[in-house]
């Protein structure tokens, strides 16, 4: 990969800040917007049974699971904040990984705002869903998980693909000889 499509680890810092912030505030916003407009926990069909609106509070993970641990999805979604902050500040070199990472931390952000600051209470707190397509999936789901989903898939195809945090690929630093070391 040429240096043109590289970029300076500020600016890669500066793009995830950026993105995190907006899907933050996208996520929270229609967050607020269901909470002050959806009857809670009863069907709003938007278009057939392709999108429903379906108001609840999740105190688990993905299909409610692990309702009981609430406080542990709250560790676990800032252990990986706090992850991306730091690739970010180590120098992402790569567009598409910092996309890919600063769509995430937005919604892992938007996630942990609910677990940190709704009820019941600090750290344990409920995530606001109400997007329901029950034609692909039984889950209620929000802003923030659809980035989350979306950004791992990401992250396991640039894995695949061999696609460096430096911008730099697999097969291309495989194609470098190593320097030999004079005896």
């Amino acid at each position: 990969m040429s240096d043109r499509k590289r970029l300076r680890p500020s600016t890669a810092g500066i793009l995830i800040a950026i993105l995190a912030v907006t899907v933050l505030a996208v996520d929270q916003f229609t967050k607020f917007l269901a909470l002050q407009n959806l009857p809670y926990q009863q069907t709003v069909p938007v278009w057939g049974d392709v999108l429903h609106l379906y108001l609840t509070r999740n105190s688990g993970a993905a299909f409610s699971l692990g309702e009981g641990v609430t406080w542990l999805f709250t560790i676990v979604l800032a252990a990986a904040g706090v992850l991306i902050v730091v690739l970010a500040v180590r120098g992402i070199r790569s567009r598409l990984w910092a996309l890919v990472l600063g769509l995430l931390l937005g919604g892992i952000a938007g996630n942990l705002t609910d677990r940190l600051f709704r009820e019941p209470g600090f750290a344990v707190g409920h995530v606001i869903d109400f997007i329901y397509t029950p034609w692909m999936m039984p889950a209620i789901y929000n802003v923030a998980d659809i980035f989350i989903v979306t950004t791992m898939i990401s992250v396991a195809l640039l894995v695949l693909l061999g696609i460096r945090f430096d911008g730099t690929r697999e097969k291309d630093a495989a194609k470098t000889p190593e320097p030999v070391a004079e005896v």
